[in-house]
């Protein structure tokens, strides 16, 4: 079996974005809670680590002002936030499994690789969709000293679960089971 590679690790030399890209600690603005035109507002600003959802094409050909990324964490920190009856070493072992097998649709999983100071299980969280200004993100990424890439065909196994998350559609009733 051909091994493919999860990651690969870009210097800050390398100016490109794309859709994959591991961003720690990007600045996120976050909007007010309530606006209207011609007030003045202060911005709150919060870092996350992001994966970068938009097309890598748009990206490349200048097609998007505002990139959209989304959050990502450690394993270990899904599990934490676990109500303290799923945090049990089986249990713990089953929401491992269900987000391994995309179950979670509103999370997807993402290796680690040490080999790239991934030294844990991602996930990435689709429910917060934040947007960065690609002006901005192009100047970040410079000011770190490496960043990763999600490699395909991991990168489109990504992009393709935040599709079917946005693409659901709940129906008000469903089919009733089989009797």
């Amino acid at each position: 079996m051909i091994a493919y590679p999860w990651y690969e690790q870009l210097a800050n030399t390398n100016k490109t974005l794309q859709q994959g890209d591991l961003i720690p600690n990007c600045p996120i603005v976050m909007p007010p809670q309530n606006l209207q035109v011609n007030n003045e507002y202060e911005i709150e600003v919060k870092t996350y680590d992001v994966a970068i959802m938009s097309q890598s094409c748009d990206l490349e050909n200048g097609k998007v002002e505002i990139v959209l990324a989304c959050p990502f964490f450690t394993f270990t920190d899904y599990v934490s936030k676990l109500p303290t009856n799923q945090q049990t070493s089986k249990e713990v072992k089953r929401q491992f499994d269900k987000l391994r097998q995309g179950h979670q649709p509103n999370y997807h999983l993402l290796n680690k690789d040490d080999s790239v100071g991934i030294k844990n299980y991602l996930v990435v969280d689709f429910r917060n969709v934040y947007g960065v200004n690609i002006q901005f993100l192009q100047e970040y990424i410079q000011s770190l000293e490496n960043r990763v890439r999600l490699l395909p065909p991991y990168r489109e196994h990504l992009a393709q679960a935040f599709a079917r998350f946005f693409m659901r559609v709940g129906l008000p009733q469903n089919i009733p089971p089989l009797s």
